[in-house]
């Protein structure tokens, strides 16, 4: 326990768990290479070069945790916790500081430890940064969960959480507080929490959500990023708050929007895995933002081949075949996003117990079947208005592909990108 944890007490000997929350407020944004740059050996000369940094980088890649991996190291050299407080108080790390030394107080002279100069890190700096959570509580009304048109906080929910309105800076931003359920599920969500944070801080696209910054020091786990004027395109296809119809051409920009972004992905080794309409958000301009990567895999092998696990994870009426066996694969997302298309084509919800049949995947078969009375037109959301029949039919055609059951039977999602830029272009010339 940290109240037992003195100033004299050796690094090695601290606990598991302290470890662990330790190692929450340093590995997202790598803060941890502030501590290695400070840590000198006992002659006085920096204890870590360059070749290690890049060994505890590597650790990073596997989804281990480079902290704990640099506090076990450090910790056979006898080093205490007093000089470790030292260390995160010089580099302005005081939640990590108050961490082990509860008394530490932020007024307090920060030791002038001069860091080494540590070569740039090997992913790209995003302007991202840690928030306290006292802050979120703040500007979030203390998470008030009445909705916003009520005059609350809360923007929605999802499955690990929920999400608030909020002003930084006189910007708006939305806050997903992440909720656990049990012990496990808490160690899950650290792992989803930690994997967000460094895919938007490697990854950064017009058509990625962007991420302002994070909280992990009090009873919740945050996410912050800039707030979606338009909310989901899930919310939007359904009109929800009184919101206007979406046109032809814009529902046309954004999945054209949406495959630029999975394509950026799958160019640089992603699997989203959680690829869904509630999962792409529109900004002031209806611009579409791929969200919510908690889910997202990247192989240490930086491939796009296939790759298995054990625990089945997504949303189960977007999922692939292979995906409900375990199967990971950039293929998996393009059956998603075939999901996806038939949505913006029809309007419809991806699955309705009320409807026959309830599945969305399903109704192409009765589009396609000439004993069954739905036609193509009828299948069309009236409410574009604005819709070309030849445009509509060449989408649905690639949603189709990209459903096929077999997966070396989809089209590459660089494939999807280029139809779908070929329809956009025949609406501009119309």
């Amino acid at each position: 326990m940290s109240n037992s944890v003195t100033s004299a007490t050796y690094v090695r000997h601290l606990s598991y768990s302290l470890r662990r929350k330790l190692s929450d407020l340093l590995d997202p944004y790598d803060r941890w290479r502030d501590v290695i740059a400070c840590i000198r050996g006992p002659s006085g000369n920096f204890r870590y070069s360059q070749l290690h940094v890049r060994r505890f980088e590597g650790v990073a890649a596997q989804g281990r945790s480079p902290t704990t991996e640099l506090l076990a190291d450090w910790g056979t050299t006898n080093c205490t916790v007093g000089e470790l407080v030292d260390i995160l108080r010089s580099q302005k790390l005081l939640a990590a500081a108050r961490l082990l030394l509860p008394g530490t107080k932020t007024t307090e002279k920060s030791p002038k430890i001069q860091p080494r100069k540590l070569p740039p890190n090997s992913f790209p700096v995003s302007h991202s940064f840690f928030f306290l959570y006292d802050e979120l509580i703040k500007i979030t009304g203390n998470f008030d969960d009445r909705s916003v048109s009520s005059g609350g906080s809360r923007l929605g929910e999802g499955g690990f959480g929920t999400v608030y309105r909020g002003v930084l800076n006189n910007r708006p931003v939305a806050v997903k507080k992440l909720s656990p359920i049990g012990d496990p599920f808490l160690d899950e969500l650290r792992v989803q929490f930690n994997q967000e944070i460094q895919i938007l801080k490697t990854l950064k696209h017009e058509n990625l959500v962007d991420m302002v910054g994070f909280s992990c020091d009090g009873l919740y786990l945050c996410l912050v990023y800039a707030l979606m004027a338009h909310g989901s395109l899930l919310d939007r296809l359904a009109c929800l708050e009184g919101s206007h119809p979406l046109s032809w051409k814009q529902r046309c920009l954004i999945a054209e929007g949406t495959a630029r972004g999975l394509e950026y992905l799958h160019s640089n080794h992603h699997i989203h895995r959680d690829v869904k309409s509630a999962n792409i958000l529109l900004d002031e301009n209806f611009v579409a933002k791929i969200s919510d990567f908690g889910l997202t895999r990247a192989s240490a092998k930086q491939t796009s081949a296939t790759m298995m696990t054990e625990r089945i994870v997504g949303t189960r009426v977007y999922m692939a075949p292979e995906a409900l066996r375990g199967e990971i694969t950039p293929k998996s997302d393009v059956f998603s996003f075939g999901v996806v298309l038939l949505e913006i084509l029809s309007g419809l919800a991806p699955a309705d117990e009320s409807r026959e049949p309830q599945f969305l995947i399903e109704v192409r078969y009765h589009i396609d079947d000439e004993d069954e009375e739905l036609t193509f037109e009828d299948f069309l959301d009236k409410k574009m208005g604005d819709v070309e029949i030849i445009q509509a039919k060449t989408v649905y055609a690639l949603a189709c592909n990209c459903l096929y059951e077999r997966k070396n039977r989809r089209p590459v999602i660089k494939q999807v990108l280029l139809e779908l830029r070929g329809v956009v272009k025949s609406i501009a010339l119309d």
